[in-house]
Formats: C-alpha cells, sequence, structure tokens
C-alpha cells in the first residue's frame, strides 16, 4: 500500500488522502479554534469532488466538543456539498470524551435520515478495513 497523501498536519488536525481505497481521513488532535473545522472539512470535501471518493475516516478520539457555529456550517455548507459530491461511507472512531460522544450521536442519527452509511469503531485500523469492504 502506497503512503497517504497529507493534506494537513498542525496542531490541531491531521487530513490525508489514501489514494489506494479513496478515503478521505482526518484525526482531530485537540480542541478546535475558529475556523480549523472549516478548513479540515473544506479540503476533504475537495478531494471529494476531484477524485471522486465516497469513503470518510473521521479519528475523533481525541475530539472534545465541536463548537456550534461550526455544526450549524457542517449542516448547512458542507454536507450539502459532500452529498452531490457522492458521499457515501463514514466510519468513525468515536471520541473518548463523554460530551464528544454525545454530541457525535446526534450527528449521526441526522447523517444516517440522510441517507449515509455511518459505522462506529475503535480503533482506526477497523474503521478503515470496513472503508475497504465498501
Amino acid at each position: 500500500m502506497p503512503p497517504p497523501i497529507t493534506l494537513i498536519d498542525d496542531e490541531f488536525v491531521s487530513l490525508w488522502y489514501h489514494v489506494d481505497a479513496k478515503v478521505v481521513h482526518h484525526k482531530i488532535k485537540t480542541f478546535l479554534t475558529p475556523g480549523v473545522f472549516e478548513r479540515l472539512l473544506s479540503t476533504g470535501a475537495d478531494v471529494l469532488e476531484k477524485h471522486g471518493v465516497k469513503k470518510w475516516l473521521s479519528d475523533d478520539r481525541n475530539n472534545v466538543v465541536i463548537a456550534p457555529e461550526d455544526m450549524k456550517w457542517a449542516d448547512a455548507v458542507w454536507h450539502p456539498r459532500v452529498q452531490m459530491a457522492g458521499f457515501r461511507y463514514w466510519a468513525i472512531v468515536v471520541p473518548s470524551m463523554a460530551v464528544g460522544a454525545l454530541q457525535l450521536k446526534s450527528v449521526l442519527q441526522k447523517r444516517r435520515k440522510q441517507g449515509l452509511i455511518v459505522e462506529l469503531f475503535e480503533t482506526v485500523d477497523e474503521a478503515m478495513a470496513w472503508l475497504r469492504s465498501c
């Protein structure tokens, strides 16, 4: 397997594109300051649109909580954009913090109602294995 292409790697997040598996993969490292979440998701959306990617792996183990204004932006702008691009499979490595896990459950239910196939995992390896099988 070739190594993934690194798109973002800073103190807040990492974002990769696994060309062989056609998977966008992000890792949240810490609490996100304003603008980081939007930059992360927008960069990933660019990959979905440019390369016809339908799979996303979210490593959210270190995610505390996403700011309400970022969640509103994701609902209003990002999700319609990636839905139009063909986003279909979302593997999530669950946050270890209770508040992050609670917020994720709300998003998870909403996205499933919108037609995404979403699965939760304890490890990145399990999540990637599932996405490769889709």
